[in-house]
């Protein structure tokens, strides 16, 4: 192993790899070489979501390191998230099941809502009207939640927890949960550094998880002239100082803040280069520059169902 796994505990007592790879944006070609190349050079926390279309190809991944005797089921850490489509009571089990087929699982260590907002149900992933408008469902976020906990009874589940809730909608699950989430991942990076979020998320015993740590620079909305923020020349500089790479500092950063932290790559000489951030720090001066950067500069802004009366980012709430 090229770098040791540090662990963070969740507050229902179980730990969890700090740093895992994530599969967003991993086309089905690539993905499951990403995840083989991951789990050789040390990785044993992946981040899936059904709603990525490439859980089959990470679970072939999977599926093969376990039969190499590379790794066993148990040293391995895998979320999913369930999807806008399937937040109705009644489709929680099938949407989780088809999950698990498509990994060849038997259990997820961690299950999460991947948004607040429910759609349409019953049909494509993406709903939309003859005007190309997202077709939204009125189902309550609190509704799927207690639609959960019974799974994770049941061993098909470790852990639960939500992504890209705020502050109100985090409260609102806390408050009715009998199983309490242990994560809320969201966007979070030196553009977005969450401080308000993580303390809330703290204060309450909940994990904050960063997905696009670097940025998200191949986004598919992004525009020409999007910062970007691997071309930032203050990290840069910090980067240059340490001899690292601009994504090693992002993920440490990340690290040092307490923060599960999601790297996305399908080349595997940044796959083992993001996993080599453990012999170094930064310095206090460089951490306070750094959070410094915060512009509330959201990269993955769910525009798409803006109007939700359940979508996290469009009022006052952090």
């Amino acid at each position: 192993m090229a770098s040791k796994n540090v662990m963070v505990r969740f507050s229902d007592g179980r730990k969890y790899p700090q740093l895992g790879l994530g599969t967003w944006k991993s086309k089905p070609g690539e993905v499951s070489q990403a995840v083989k190349d991951a789990i050789d050079i040390g990785y044993r926390h992946i981040d899936c979501a059904y709603v990525y279309g490439n859980e089959k190809e990470v679970g072939d991944a999977i599926t093969e390191k376990i039969k190499e005797g590379v790794v066993k089921r148990e040293e391995l850490f895998i979320t999913s998230k369930l999807w806008n489509t399937f937040h109705r009571p009644d489709l929680v089990r099938g949407a989780l099941m088809k999950s698990l087929q498509n990994l060849n699982l038997d259990y997820l260590d961690l299950y999460l809502i991947h948004w607040p907002q429910a759609y349409k149900e019953d049909g494509e992933l993406f709903p939309v009207d003859e005007s190309g408008k997202i077709q939204f469902s009125d189902v309550d976020y609190v509704d799927t939640w207690k639609a959960l906990e019974p799974l994770q009874a049941e061993g098909l589940i470790r852990s639960l927890g939500v992504s890209n809730f705020n502050s109100r909608q985090l409260d609102r699950v806390l408050e009715s949960a009998s199983v309490k989430p242990v994560v809320n991942q969201v966007e979070c990076h030196p553009y977005l550094v969450q401080k308000k979020l993580k303390e809330f998320c703290a204060a309450r015993g909940v994990l904050l998880a960063a997905y696009s740590p670097l940025g998200s620079p191949d986004r598919p909305w992004a525009k020409p002239d999007d910062p970007r923020l691997l071309d930032d020349p203050r990290l840069k500089a910090i980067a240059d100082r340490l001899g690292r790479t601009v994504a090693q500092v992002l993920i440490r950063y990340q690290l040092e803040r307490g923060n599960i932290v999601l790297p996305k790559s399908v080349t595997r000489s940044r796959i083992e280069s993001n996993f080599a951030v453990m012999d170094f720090q930064l310095s206090k001066a460089d951490l306070e520059l750094i959070d410094s950067f915060d512009c509330n500069g959201r990269f993955v802004p769910m525009t798409a169902s803006l109007g939700h009366k359940h979508h996290p980012f469009e009022n006052d709430a952090f």
